[in-house]
């Protein structure tokens, strides 16, 4: 473990859950429970706000205001190009407030043009939420389990593609 593991996991960490009503599906509540099942270290305060473009503020707030360590953003665009554009000035603030911030905020969008069906993009969306919630952690508590797994493919949403072959 680094050193600012070992600290963290001493302690239960507060972690921001920024959501919107404008999604059409609950990805925090899968969050929620997948960071609850998988860490008894952590308090998780949550935070919704209208849209997309709320979510830079509210990943602020919660770190700044609620003292959370971490943050992860959900977001369901739509399918026109106004939604895409309105999806990436967010993650544009996102970026920009993880930089003031000095903290990570795991954005966790899934456009709904993305899949064919409601239950394709139902899976999608659960899938991508526990991982998401998955990386969070590891991130605060075992951030080497990602530099072990750098370079293989791993996906959140889809199936994993694996590392390239030469």
């Amino acid at each position: 473990m680094t050193s600012i593991s070992r600290g963290l996991s001493m302690v239960r960490v507060n972690v921001g859950v920024a959501d919107t009503t404008f999604a059409r599906y609950d990805m925090a509540k899968v969050a929620i429970k997948e960071l609850e099942d998988n860490s008894s270290k952590i308090n998780i305060i949550r935070y919704t706000v209208p849209g997309v473009k709320d979510l830079p503020v509210a990943s602020k707030k919660l770190i700044e205001e609620y003292d959370c360590e971490i943050v992860i953003a959900f977001g369901m665009p739509g399918p026109e190009p106004i939604d895409k554009q309105c999806a990436h000035q967010a993650s544009l603030g996102i970026i920009g407030t993880q930089i003031l911030t000095n903290k990570h905020i795991v954005e966790c969008f899934v456009y709904e043009d993305e899949a064919d069906t409601p239950a394709e993009l139902v899976a999608m969306c659960e899938d991508r939420a526990r991982k998401h919630a998955r990386n969070v952690l590891r991130l605060l508590f075992e951030r080497e389990w990602l530099t072990g797994h750098a370079g293989q493919g791993l996906r959140q949403g889809h199936p994993d593609v694996g590392p390239l072959k030469p």
